[in-house]
């Protein structure tokens, strides 16, 4: 599979305050679905969480629900054509929308003790809000993304590929910004 992509995986920006990364290509599918979910989770080898912002995984596939109706899967990009077969193969059990979006998006890695602070230099989502193992769709200096919360100080987001490097260097902006400032107690 061929993908499009204005960034390419490299670190970006590394300090004892901030290290920003982007990422490799992943495999994405945008899944739009209502009622009984069992087929649907039958199709795809875990139970897709119903509360906005939560998230199931299984090997090697994560699913975090956006909306009352809408999740994103992200996967390995060689995985994504066999996993839209198997959602076509129950569609006439669940009727159901899944699209590949793998080329739509480029992730990157924000990691640190002050990776909470850097996001809100331009979200107007209060982070601390995002629980560890949660995401949530939300905009960053006005570009819509997603960030999803992996493990204290560690958040990826994605973003469109038409914002990429608009988001990538204000992320590298600010991170020079926090490692500039003065350590407290220092």
């Amino acid at each position: 599979m061929k993908t499009i992509t204005s960034l390419t995986p490299a670190m970006l920006a590394d300090s004892a305050a901030v290290r920003v990364e982007s990422l490799g290509p992943q495999g994405r599918i945008s899944l739009r679905a209502r009622g009984d979910l069992s087929a649907l989770n039958g199709a795809l080898g875990l139970d897709l969480p119903t509360r906005i912002g939560h998230r199931a995984s299984t090997e090697g596939m994560e699913a975090l629900c956006l909306g009352p109706d809408e999740w994103v899967l992200v996967l390995a990009h060689d995985r994504v054509d066999a996993m839209l077969a198997a959602l076509g193969a129950v569609y006439d059990d669940h009727p159901h929308s899944a699209t590949s979006i793998s080329g739509r998006e480029v992730s990157l890695l924000i990691d640190g003790p002050r990776a909470a602070e850097l996001l809100a230099i331009a979200c107007p989502r209060d982070i601390a809000t995002i629980a560890e193992g949660a995401g949530r769709r939300t905009v960053f200096d006005g570009a819509s993304v997603v960030i999803w919360h992996d493990a204290p100080g560690r958040f990826r987001m994605d973003v469109w590929n038409s914002f990429a490097s608009f988001v990538a260097q204000t992320l590298i902006t600010g991170a020079r910004e926090l490692a500039a400032e003065p350590v407290e107690g220092g």
